[in-house]
C-alpha cells in the first residue's frame, strides 16, 4: 500500500462518514475505480477502515465534547432534565446498534462486497433521503431530542444497522429516522452524530489490538496516518454539516440525493460494462 492511498482512503472516510452518502460504500467503490483492488482484497482492509472510522469517532468527540460533558453531569444535577432524558435516549439507541453490529458486520459485508451491489444500495441511500425531505416538508412543527420516545431512539439504533451494508449512510439512516420521529434536521442531524461517536469510537478500539495481536504493525501506522487525515476532515465536515442544516427549512437531504443517485448509476453502469468483457 502506498502513502498516496492512505491520504486518499483518510480524505474519502472523514467527508462521506458524516456527510449521508456512506462511507462504507465509497470504501468498496474507491478501490475499484482506481483498481485498487489487490489492498482491499485483503484481510487487513477491514481493519484498516475501521482504524479510519475510528479517526472520524475522535473528531465527532472533540467537536461535541462539551455536549457530551453536559450530558453526562446532567446524571449528577437534578434540575438537568431534558438534557438526562437525551442522554438516555442516546444510552437506549446505541445498545442495538452495538448488538448489531457485533452481530452482524462481517456478514453482511461480505454478502454486499462488490462495486455493483454497493452502487444499487447507495441509489437506494439516495432515494431514502428524497423520501426524507417529502416527510419533513409534511410536518409543519418539529420536536427538541429530549421529547422523543425511548421507543422510537431504540427504533434509531436498530436501523442504523443497515450502514453496515456498503451504500447505505449511517447519517443518512439515522437522520431519517429521527426526521420520522419529528425532528428538525438540526436535531436530527445532531442526534446522529451523537449516537455515532461512541458506535464509532466502540469498533475502532476494538479493532486496534487485532493488528498488535497479528504482528502487522506496519498496517497500524498506515491506519493511524489515515485516521488522523479522516480525523481533520471529519471535524471541517461536522461543523459544516451542523452550519448547513441549522440554516436549511426544507430539502436539505436532496442534494446528497442527487449525488447518491448520479454516482451510483455510473458505477452501476461501469461495472455491469466490465461484466460483459
Amino acid at each position: 500500500m502506498h502513502l498516496l492511498q492512505v491520504i486518499i482512503y483518510g480524505i474519502v472516510q472523514g467527508i462521506t462518514e458524516l456527510f449521508p452518502i456512506s462511507s462504507v460504500g465509497h470504501a468498496v467503490i474507491l478501490p475499484y475505480l482506481f483498481h485498487w483492488t489487490q489492498f482491499s482484497d485483503s484481510k487487513v482492509f477491514l481493519p484498516f477502515v475501521v482504524m479510519l472510522h475510528l479517526g472520524t469517532g475522535l473528531a465527532l468527540l472533540i467537536y461535541f465534547l462539551p455536549e457530551w460533558i453536559r450530558l453526562i453531569a446532567s446524571l449528577f444535577i437534578r434540575d438537568r432534565r431534558e438534557e438526562r432524558k437525551t442522554f438516555l435516549l442516546l444510552v437506549v439507541a446505541t445498545i442495538p446498534a452495538a448488538i448489531l453490529g457485533k452481530l452482524f458486520e462481517h456478514k453482511l459485508q461480505a454478502l454486499f462486497p462488490s462495486a455493483l451491489s454497493a452502487s444499487i444500495f447507495l441509489i437506494v441511500n439516495g432515494v431514502i433521503l428524497f423520501w426524507a425531505d417529502a416527510m419533513r416538508k409534511r410536518r409543519r412543527r418539529t420536536s427538541e431530542i429530549a421529547d422523543m420516545s425511548y421507543r422510537r431512539s431504540f427504533l434509531i439504533g436498530v436501523v442504523q444497522a443497515f450502514a453496515l451494508i456498503p451504500g447505505f449512510s449511517r447519517s443518512g439512516i439515522t437522520m431519517t429516522a429521527g426526521l420520522g420521529s419529528g425532528l428538525s434536521y438540526d436535531e436530527a442531524a445532531r442526534f446522529s452524530f451523537l449516537l455515532a461517536t461512541p458506535v464509532i469510537l466502540g469498533a475502532g478500539v476494538l479493532e486496534v489490538p487485532k493488528m498488535l495481536h497479528d504482528h502487522n504493525h506496519q498496517m497500524l501506522h498506515y491506519g493511524l496516518l489515515g485516521g488522523l487525515f479522516a480525523g481533520i476532515l471529519a471535524l471541517l465536515s461536522t461543523a459544516f454539516l451542523m452550519r448547513y442544516f441549522q440554516s436549511s427549512e426544507v430539502r436539505a437531504l436532496r442534494p446528497f440525493g442527487w449525488y447518491c443517485i448520479v454516482v451510483g448509476i455510473v458505477v452501476a453502469v461501469m461495472s455491469m460494462a466490465n461484466l460483459h468483457f
